[in-house]
């Protein structure tokens, strides 16, 4: 009964864990045709980028759209392998620590380079569209917190 348990609190700690990675996919990077992010309406319709910034920008976009598929396919393996180790151990054993760990890492280092990416974009920047867009990041991290 423990171990089912064990099993319960780690799986559900991987689901959220889970979630907050989509979150701050979602929140930070601008999708691809998606006009629903917010950053991305700032970023193209609202600071009216001259044409060397928009091209820049697009490089950046394209590059760190390569990235940020490769860091998404090592969570979803990740996640194989923290079902395999909750399925083989039945609770908190070795296998599901390091499976833990490794989706943190991914996680953390997908977060890391979204910001590394924000804060690319944003010194192509002019000073007074610098101003909006951190008003635009910071309002797409605390909307939800709100």
């Amino acid at each position: 009964m423990r171990q089912a348990r064990l099993a319960a609190i780690v799986a559900a700690i991987a689901f959220l864990a889970a979630v907050a990675g989509v979150w701050v996919g979602r929140a930070l990077i601008p999708v691809q045709g998606h006009q629903g992010s917010e950053l991305h309406a700032v970023l193209h319709h609202q600071l009216k980028l001259d044409d060397g910034q928009k091209a820049r920008i697009e490089a950046l976009e394209q590059s760190f759209a390569v990235r940020r598929q490769a860091l998404e396919l090592e969570m979803k393996s990740d996640n194989a392998r923290l079902a395999e180790a909750i399925e083989a151990e039945h609770g908190i054993g070795p296998r599901v620590t390091a499976a833990v760990d490794a989706s943190h890492r991914a996680m953390g280092e997908l977060q890391k380079e979204t910001l590394a990416h924000i804060f690319a974009m944003r010194e192509i920047l002019r000073p007074d569209q610098q101003a909006v867009f951190d008003r635009a990041v910071v309002h797409a991290l605390t909307a939800d917190a709100r």
